[in-house]
């Protein structure tokens, strides 16, 4: 469980350096440059991530089951992640989507379905500690865009068809994950 939480710290961590900490970002960027600022941020951000991942699937070795999920939660997971998905694709789009636009911040929003969708399915102290912690991260991140600045949004008039594509990719990846990819890649399988 310890390199499982070392990777949460890390991961977490260096992403809430911009809402806990900006004029930290800001004089390491003065100090050394956007690029290598983008470098160490994307370093520590994978080192974290792959921490998380290898300490998860230790944890699930040998898991402590804090519920026992009703399996009403795995249904309301898969819908959920039926919109995360398209949610997540959306965000990276250069010029927002209409759903981007009505969203705001797609990512976030996105991520804070998985972490419920996870929440609700997962009944082991990992499973719910990994979406407790992106859920509050979420939330934490979104309150702080709320309080800064607003950057004016792109006067670029969304195309429709990119938000059709988004839902299209989304739900693309949605299905490959229900039926082959999920156990593939994390070792469960949803069917």
């Amino acid at each position: 469980m310890s390199i499982f939480l070392v990777g949460l710290v890390l991961f977490i961590g260096v992403h809430s350096i911009y809402i806990v900490a900006p004029s930290l970002r800001s004089a390491a960027i003065g100090r050394i440059g956007y690029n290598p600022w983008r470098g160490v941020y994307s370093l520590v951000s994978l080192v974290g991530l792959v921490l998380t991942i290898y300490g998860y699937g230790l944890a699930r070795q040998d898991p402590m089951v804090l519920f026992e999920p009703p399996i009403w939660a795995r249904h309301f997971a898969f819908l959920l992640m039926a919109v995360a998905l398209p949610l997540l694709v959306a965000s990276f789009f250069p010029v927002p989507t209409r759903i981007g636009r009505f969203v705001r911040h797609p990512m976030l929003m996105s991520v804070t379905l998985w972490s419920v969708a996870h929440a609700l399915a997962i009944g082991t102290l990992a499973g719910v500690l990994l979406s407790a912690i992106f859920f509050v991260w979420t939330l934490t991140a979104r309150f702080s865009l709320i309080a800064r600045p607003m950057t004016p949004p792109s006067s670029a008039a969304p195309e429709p068809v990119k938000d059709w594509i988004a839902v299209a990719i989304g739900l693309a990846i949605w299905g490959a994950l229900v039926f082959a990819l999920h156990d593939w890649l994390i070792g469960m399988p949803l069917l």
